[in-house]
């Protein structure tokens, strides 16, 4: 799967980023996965990206992440699940963007 995190600035999210790299490593999950700012996104589906997901810092853009998404699935990292990376849940988020 091709997945993009949009947040604000790149900071955190890329600390998330790496971890959801390695445990889909560690699990066998087909991932390839990248962070950007909001003010640099630009046709994701053009990329090649399966879905978004966006931080919870930037939650009251998510209409603007959708109209920018050129109809890829968009949601919102629960705070929660955002601030202590818990991955298990953001993939089981992916899954049901994507239908899987």
């Amino acid at each position: 799967m091709k997945v993009l995190l949009v947040c604000a600035a790149g900071m955190s999210t890329s600390m998330l980023m790496k971890k959801m790299e390695e445990y889909a490593q560690a699990n066998g999950i087909d991932l390839e996965i990248n962070a950007q700012s909001f003010s640099d996104l630009k046709n994701p589906a053009d990329a090649g990206y399966e879905c978004i997901l966006i931080g919870p810092q930037i939650a009251y853009q998510k209409d603007k992440v959708i109209k920018k998404a050129q109809g890829l699935p968009v949601d919102v990292i629960p705070m929660a699940n955002y601030g202590r990376q818990n991955c298990p849940a953001i993939f089981e988020q992916l899954n049901g963007l994507l239908g899987k």
